[in-house]
């Protein structure tokens, strides 16, 4: 019996699944096809939001790649002062109404930043709150909406859903950051893409709403589900500590694009917020490339992790190395299929080698290990790009990378892991959906 949707099926959906698989098998499920759809124009406000936040600080404090750094940590911090708990409160509550309040909070902060851009009475030490806010939301909201893709499909279409969620991810930031930048460029303010992005969330609760809970695969509610569980079972698993590790050291030192390529635009290339955005554009269709070819993969290894990270390190010392904006741009997809081929392949091995009763916990750990290292790593980046320019720390990001994915390939060949996906005890203990 499927507990998550059913196939089409008349000729019409035969042909459909055909066209459809195996690269969007999992949007045959309508809870994931309305989920999907959601959350791409929620992606697409966010990005759009994330560059207008970007230039709306580098504008009030005329281009300072420290203020930019400490925005991009602010808007991280929470993910590592709260983000286990997250995963906490994903296994202990309905992970679709923790996502529709989430939302509505997030839309909420959108608006109040378009209400201060709009009556110009933004400050710095304003963004930087409300930077901080959204964080929290995200905090809450990132480890439920990734466990949530479980009970949205079947085991075996998990990593097909998982590769089309950053697929949808990378797509709101090809759409995002061109709109937000034309937009700002047109109004000539922020407060425009604010507005529209708290928009968006709306969209987002609406989709989640529509949702059909008895074609979810919910587990009954149980009282003891702690954080403790969660790191005691971490502890037997070498396998997920060994990702984790390397999520980590990516997260803290590669994947701070938004900060590189503000600071590439303005200071190296000297180009405007039209130009950062088609730089993110650029990126991301790399980042889609890479999402659609995992969504085509099927189960991953460490040792495909270790290697997909190396890669992304290389791509990243190399992009740097571009002299001319030209250049830069030309290189950049390779940057953003490399980290969207890692960033896929450890979400989905993680995801798919924890237990479900547990698994909003590990993805607790999964998204502070991911995001809770751009608070330090930021304005260190930020740093840097000021005193020794925004190329020298690219590099150095993309190189600390490289280091890091060695160490830990290293460390595997002298004490090999097992990966194979684990058996679930049949009474494991559940949470209500």
């Amino acid at each position: 019996m499927r507990f998550c949707g059913t196939r089409r099926p008349s000729l019409t959906g035969w042909l459909v699944d055909d066209l459809m698989s195996p690269t969007f098998r999992a949007l045959q499920v309508r809870n994931y096809r309305l989920y999907s759809l959601g959350q791409t124009l929620s992606n697409t406000g966010t990005w759009m939001q994330r560059l207008a936040q970007d230039w709306l600080v580098l504008s009030l404090t005329g281009g300072s790649g420290v203020a930019l750094g400490i925005t991009t940590g602010l808007q991280f911090l929470p993910f590592l002062l709260f983000g286990l708990w997250g995963g906490v409160i994903a296994d202990r509550f309905s992970r679709r109404r923790v996502l529709v309040v989430a939302q509505l909070l997030a839309g909420v902060l959108a608006a109040g930043l378009g209400v201060l851009a709009l009556t110009d009475t933004a400050t710095v030490g304003l963004v930087y709150g409300f930077a901080f806010a959204l964080g929290v939301v995200g905090a809450f909201d990132t480890p439920a909406r990734q466990a949530f893709v479980g009970d949205l499909v079947e085991r075996d279409d998990l990593t097909n859903a998982v590769a089309l969620n950053s697929a949808s991810f990378q797509l709101g930031r090809i759409v995002g950051p061109a709109v937000g930048g034309l937009l700002i460029a047109a109004f000539g303010g922020t407060a425009e893409v604010f507005f529209i992005n708290a928009g968006t969330y709306l969209v987002a609760v609406a989709a989640l709403v529509a949702i059909r809970g008895a074609e979810l695969r919910p587990l009954k509610h149980h009282e003891l589900v702690t954080l403790r569980q969660g790191l005691a079972y971490l502890r037997g698993r070498a396998d997920l500590v060994m990702v984790l590790v390397l999520v980590a050291a990516v997260g803290t030192f590669g994947l701070n694009f938004q900060l590189y390529i503000a600071m590439m635009s303005r200071q190296e290339f000297g180009r405007g917020a039209a130009a950062f955005g088609a730089l993110s554009t650029i990126l991301a269709l790399g980042s889609l490339a890479g999402s659609l070819l995992a969504a085509r993969r099927g189960a991953t290894s460490v040792a495909f992790v270790l290697t997909a990270a190396a890669a992304f390190g290389a791509a990243e010392v190399l992009v740097a190395l571009m002299p001319t904006y030209a250049t830069f741009g030309l290189l950049l997809p390779l940057a953003g299929l490399t980290a969207l081929t890692f960033v896929t392949a450890a979400q989905s091995y993680v995801q798919l080698h924890s237990a479900r009763w547990v698994r909003g916990r590990v993805m607790g750990v999964y998204t502070l290990m991911f995001m809770g290292g751009t608070p330090v790593g930021a304005p260190i980046i930020g740093w840097l790009s000021e005193q020794f320019g925004p190329r020298s720390a690219m590099i150095l990001g993309g190189s600390l990378v490289i280091v890091s994915a060695s160490a830990l390939t290293l460390l595997v060949r002298r004490r090999p892991l097992i990966d194979e996906p684990i058996s679930i005890p049949a009474a494991e203990p559940a949470t209500a959906r």
